[in-house]
């Protein structure tokens, strides 16, 4: 039996990262997961993410930083890694209003060290990594889902400028060095173990705290939310099938059904058996109006076909949550506990 090279997981401390490495890992394959820990949200978290990686002996964690001169090139020239799955990153939009030298560094800076180890490493069979919904800019609620091959020339806030900035980037190391690369633009991941800056998480926690929850937009926004799981499916999918070297493609990883804003609060609210105090504000910057993918060409590349609904979805969640309070709560749970 042929022993395959590790893959080189980036962001494996994160909400994907570690359930992409787990998925990996339960298939027998080899991971090297790099993360830095930084503090965006509670430190505890990610670390009780990884905890449930390290145990297993084909797991390997690297506390460091991707945008580290030479570090990524390291990791994969020292063990032979041929794929990357890259998922790090510096995510949420707000926080880029208030912090945007962070998206420089993680987004741009790190997505170029990346780009530059596969390109030194000579043999890489493909680098998958994380892009977003909010490249394709502010759209209407209604009309067809976001379509790859869209024009993705107006961004509404730092963040998506800058991983619509590393699509770019990958497109011309892909022409350049004969790379084969694929970009994910997912579209609202939530479920167990995700993150606590995401509304339908903040909003389990102030339910439950009997605290009032802040509606933007007045609530009439709608989002394709997706599933962990889903997500992990079309990820990994889409790692077992690279493209053509000298090919930058890009896909839709999403649900490809948008909910409204107050219907998931709603199907919150079931989950939780109690009501939401709602104050409705306005849009913040930086906000889209919807998001809404059309996964047409990931389906025909990968079969993906998302299976969990938003209620069941959003059904885990609350059990793991509560369930993490039972067990005296880490990180934002603790509040609640």
């Amino acid at each position: 039996m042929t022993v395959r090279s590790p893959i080189l997981v980036t962001g494996a401390a994160g909400f994907i990262g570690h359930a992409v490495s787990e998925r990996l890992l339960a298939r027998g394959e080899r991971v090297i997961g790099l993360d830095n820990f930084t503090d965006y949200y509670d430190v505890s978290l990610k670390k009780a993410r990884t905890a449930r990686l390290v145990d297993n002996f084909n797991f390997r964690l690297i506390d460091g930083d991707i945008a580290s001169p030479g570090l990524v090139s390291e990791l994969v020239e020292a063990n032979g890694v041929q794929r990357i799955v890259h998922l790090a990153a510096q995510a949420g939009v707000r926080y880029s209003l208030e912090n945007p030298f962070a998206y420089e560094h993680s987004n741009l800076k790190g997505h170029l060290a990346v780009l530059e180890a596969a390109r030194h490493a000579g043999n890489i069979e493909h680098l998958v990594y994380a892009s977003s919904s909010s490249v394709y800019g502010d759209r209407p609620l209604g009309g067809t889902g976001f379509r790859e091959d869209e024009p993705c020339t107006a961004p509404v806030s730092l963040y998506a400028a800058t991983k619509r900035s590393c699509e770019l980037m990958s497109e011309s190391y892909a022409k350049l060095y004969h790379l084969p690369l694929s970009g994910l633009r997912f579209f609202t991941v939530y479920g167990p173990w995700g993150r606590p800056d995401m509304a339908y998480y903040g909003f389990a926690q102030k339910i439950l705290l009997g605290q009032p929850i802040e509606v933007f937009g007045e609530g009439r926004m709608a989002r394709d939310f997706t599933y962990i799981d889903d997500i992990v499916d079309g990820v990994v999918g889409v790692l077992d099938r690279p493209p053509a070297g000298g090919e930058n493609r890009l896909l839709n990883i999403g649900d490809c059904n948008p909910v409204g804003l107050m219907d998931m609060i709603a199907v919150l609210e079931r989950a939780l058996g109690r009501p939401a105090i709602k104050l409705m504000r306005p849009m913040q910057p930086g906000d889209v109006t919807a998001t809404y993918a059309d996964i047409s060409a990931i389906k025909a590349l990968t079969g993906y076909s998302p299976k969990v609904p938003l209620a069941r979805g959003i059904e885990r969640f609350v059990d793991w949550y509560l369930g993490e309070i039972e067990n005296g709560g880490r990180g934002p749970m603790a509040a609640v506990a």
